[in-house]
């Protein structure tokens, strides 16, 4: 069953490779949508795909990269969108 999610992650979650992370989870795990910048200091992730797959990109996100630490996420399930891509946006 394929899911949507809006995700804000916050932390040391800009200037550490978070946008690019993100986007290599996506890609290989087959999750689409987009992840950019907030300029409160937060990432914010629109993602769909698979439940399976989400499950293990959000454990990801949870993660992050090596120099960056995720204090907390925020969830919020959406209706699906039907992007066909994952990007990173500016």
């Amino acid at each position: 069953m394929r899911k949507r999610f809006f995700v804000k992650v916050y932390g040391r979650v800009q200037g550490v490779g978070f946008r690019y992370f993100t986007l290599t989870k996506a890609k290989l795990l087959g999750i689409n949508g987009y992840v950019k910048n907030l300029p409160d200091g937060s990432v914010f992730i629109d993602c769909e795909g698979d439940e399976e797959n989400l499950e293990i990109f959000l454990a990801y996100l949870q993660e992050g990269p090596r120099f960056g630490e995720v204090e907390r996420m925020e969830l919020r399930e959406e209706t699906l969108k039907g992007y066909l891509d994952f990007e990173i946006k500016r």
